[in-house]
């Protein structure tokens, strides 16, 4: 691969979009950091919306299965009940994950394989919500699917 910084951020942040397109209802979210290494590009987005515990599992695998859909590797999985996460790999070496941190807020980030060295634009897609500064709040929004507390039931088999 031989993309400058910049174009690795924008591929960054292409994968954060589509990503975030990919979840419906759809959520709120921030810019949440953006970061260069010697010959890397990091970026990440914090979920505003609210996503109770009874509705985490069924978000993550949401993001888990459009991955998986859009040729992504999973690497692992942390099925732990308080902070999972996902890791997920392209086919061009980035690195993407999904992680449920502090009052079960969802983070995601992507980092880059390495890249020529160039000057790096911050990104351009708006938030959805508020742009926050740092420190990002907890999630805030209300989401009357995603909030909810109620589990998502799977639909019974149709009778035949």
């Amino acid at each position: 691969m031989n993309l400058t910084m910049q174009e690795a951020a924008e591929r960054a942040d292409a994968m954060l979009d589509a990503t975030l397109n990919a979840i419906k209802p759809e959520v709120n979210w921030t810019h949440s950091g953006a970061s260069e290494g010697e010959c890397d590009i990091s970026r990440e987005r914090t979920v505003m919306t609210i996503v109770s515990q009874e509705r985490r599992g069924s978000f993550i695998g949401v993001v888990q299965r459009f991955w998986e859909k859009s040729g992504y590797r999973i690497k692992s999985v942390n099925k732990s009940q308080k902070f999972p996460a996902v890791f997920a790999q392209s086919a061009d070496g980035f690195g993407i994950t999904l992680l449920v941190v502090k009052a079960g807020q969802v983070v995601l980030s992507v980092d880059s394989p390495c890249a020529r060295k160039s000057t790096v634009a911050d990104p351009t897609t708006p938030p959805k919500g508020p742009d926050y500064d740092h420190p990002v709040p907890e999630p805030n929004v209300h989401s009357d699917f995603w909030s909810s507390e109620k589990p998502i039931l799977a639909s019974p088999p149709s009778g035949g």
